[in-house]
């Protein structure tokens, strides 16, 4: 069997470990949204298995954009799983790779694809451990024909709230399926074991094009599902009247040998966005110019070209540190998927609803979501996911609570990765497969152990 092993990718400073105690350190935290901020014992070490023993949460590279990764308020201790990070094994014949849980992407990427090989969901950034892929059971632009990350896992090591480590797969364990989506709330992750889909080069045929208006989009974004595994939109919702909704849709899928280049994409190196601005320097007169200029220089015809992975699934991490543009107030994210069929009157009415709100939807994705994985409460469901970036400000709370009355109406859910605002009686109305998450997670741990700042906002735990 040809075996790849690999200790690290880059050398470090620290060898050994320092014990769980001394290398903990009160800390503000956040996640990429940047509210709310709460204070945490965060604790690093290469050890992950040691620094977890009495921890309510595990933590990696905090790109959930509200309180997902953050402990209950009152300084608790938190591990972070970043320095957890070793590649443990890959089999280059069949892509089945194990890797500890703070594992990045970025690197898995830059390993993978001259080997022919590449993860078989990714999110919309490569600024990712693969533990919170688990976590949050991510999804992208294939879900209508991959599915969810938790789809391609086949096991995974985690200590559970009595301190037990365990090697949990779907066969043996209800636990694993209360994991994938599960938001680090039924145990610590320690090891992942996953398939990957073979690639037939590294690189990404895309065609992309312009859609006038919403209608045009819910139409073609379901025509795009039927002939390609790749498809997103950048929808403007900010402009009103009869080009509501406009967009750009991509479609992709990975270049043919006789279509790519001969060489590997070069990865690039991100200069980091240098200051955090005034809450007040991101205006929605500039938003509304920026959206216009990024829709018209495409131009009418369709482009069709090979691009860089990178360019393709992760367009946003070309500028690191990016979220410093939303200021001190920081900014949230409202995804929900709203069902299928995308020709129900639904879809026109929610674009209407953030009209009459006046919502200040700076950046909104649009994709298609297929059925319903193996994740208790993972996100997606067959639909259409609407992913609004909003700035934070006094009215944020009233607008998500509008959102989320039309969400609970029309039968869709909210993404527990992205939500800061959702009070728990929207999100019990939304997820009638709660109950039953909450009874396998209180199996594995009946005294809460296990917490975070989210799980006691929406859940209902104790701080």
């Amino acid at each position: 069997m040809a075996h790849e092993t690999k200790k690290k990718f880059t050398p470090r400073l620290v060898k050994n470990a320092a014990p769980a105690k001394a290398s903990g350190r009160s800390v503000e935290l956040a996640g990429w949204g940047r509210y709310p901020i709460v204070r945490g014992n965060e604790r690093q070490s290469e050890d992950l298995a040691d620094i977890t023993r009495d921890a309510v949460l595990t933590r990696g590279l905090a790109r959930a954009y509200g309180d997902a990764s953050l402990p209950p308020a009152g300084d608790r201790n938190v591990a972070s799983s970043v320095l957890a990070d070793r590649l443990l094994a890959f089999n280059r014949n069949t892509g089945i790779v194990r890797v500890e849980a703070g594992f990045p992407l970025m690197r898995l990427n830059r390993f993978s694809l001259p080997r022919g090989w590449f993860t078989p969901v990714t999110p919309g950034t490569h600024f990712v451990t693969v533990g919170g892929m688990v976590a949050a059971d991510i999804h992208g632009k294939n879900h209508h024909v991959a599915g969810c990350f938790g789809e391609h896992v086949r096991s995974f090591k985690m200590r559970v709230a009595d301190g037990a480590i365990i090697e949990c797969n779907d066969e043996n364990h209800d636990l694993f399926r209360a994991t994938l989506g599960g938001m680090g709330l039924t145990g610590h992750l320690l090891e992942v074991e996953f398939q990957m889909e073979r690639i037939p080069s590294p690189w990404i045929w895309e065609e992309s094009e312009q859609l006038p208006n919403f209608e045009t989009v819910l139409e073609r974004l379901e025509d795009a599902g039927r002939e390609w595994p790749f498809t997103v939109c950048w929808s403007d919702f900010l402009v009103t009247g009869s080009n509501a909704g406009r967009a750009l849709l991509m479609k992709g899928r990975w270049a043919k040998p006789e279509e790519a280049p001969a060489g590997l994409p070069q990865w690039r190196s991100a200069p980091t966005f240098p200051i955090q601005l005034p809450s007040w320097a991101l205006q929605t007169w500039m938003m509304r110019i920026g959206n216009f200029l990024n829709y018209t220089k495409h131009g009418a015809a369709v482009r069709r070209h090979i691009v860089h992975p990178e360019t393709f699934y992760y367009p946003l991490d070309v500028i690191r540190e990016w979220n410093r543009v939303y200021g001190k107030r920081g900014f949230t994210q409202h995804q929900a998927v709203l069902p299928a069929p995308h020709t129900h009157r639904r879809h026109e009415q929610y674009l209407r609803l953030l009209h009459d709100l006046r919502a200040k939807v700076f950046l909104s994705v649009v994709k298609d979501c297929g059925d319903e994985g193996k994740g208790m409460i993972s996100f997606p469901k067959r639909g259409v996911s609407y992913a609004l970036d909003i700035p934070i400000d006094q009215g944020t709370q009233q607008v998500v609570d509008r959102l989320n009355d039309f969400v609970v109406a029309e039968g869709g859910r909210i993404y527990l990765a992205k939500d800061a605002f959702t009070r728990p009686e929207h999100f019990r109305a939304m997820d009638p497969r709660l109950d039953g998450w909450n009874e396998v997670r209180r199996k594995w741990d009946p005294e809460g152990r296990l917490k975070s700042a989210l799980s006691v906002r929406v859940l209902g735990d104790r701080a």
